[in-house]
């Protein structure tokens, strides 16, 4: 399957590090099958802590395939962000969603599921179904 009908996904993270290791290991995790389009918004544009707006822009558009955009968020300011850019209308890829999920699961959650070719309902479903994993 090409990752032209693939939802894509968007980590936005208040650590760029953190953001791009998230990316890697829903990558990793999702297998060697179809590649999602998946890209990691984190920081500032000065490589500071926080969250830009430019860079999780950007980072819609590079994995925008038509499908849907599902971003996913670490911390409060970064909700605060991708809400102000959704309500700008014209910022973000048409059909991008701001996933209620936590980081990690449900990154790997959504990541997994975009690689069926499933569409974005589908994948905002599972990445907040990470919520009920229980680890103990």
């Amino acid at each position: 399957m090409s990752d032209a009908n693939l939802v894509g996904i968007v980590l936005v993270s208040h650590s760029a590090e953190v953001a791009a290791s998230v990316a890697e290991l829903a990558k990793g995790l999702a297998g060697g099958g179809t590649e999602v389009p998946v890209a990691a918004a984190g920081g500032t544009e000065g490589g500071g802590l926080g969250t830009s707006a430019e860079l999780i822009a950007a980072a819609a558009a590079s994995v925008d395939r038509g499908a849907g955009v599902a971003v996913l968020t670490d911390l409060g300011s970064a909700v605060l962000t991708v809400k102000a850019l959704l309500a700008e209308g014209d910022e973000l890829p048409d059909g991008t969603r701001l996933v209620d999920a936590p980081f990690v699961e449900g990154a790997v959650a959504a990541v997994v599921t975009a690689a069926t070719g499933a569409d974005l309902a589908a994948v905002e479903a599972a990445a907040a179904e990470a919520y009920s994993y229980r680890k103990v």
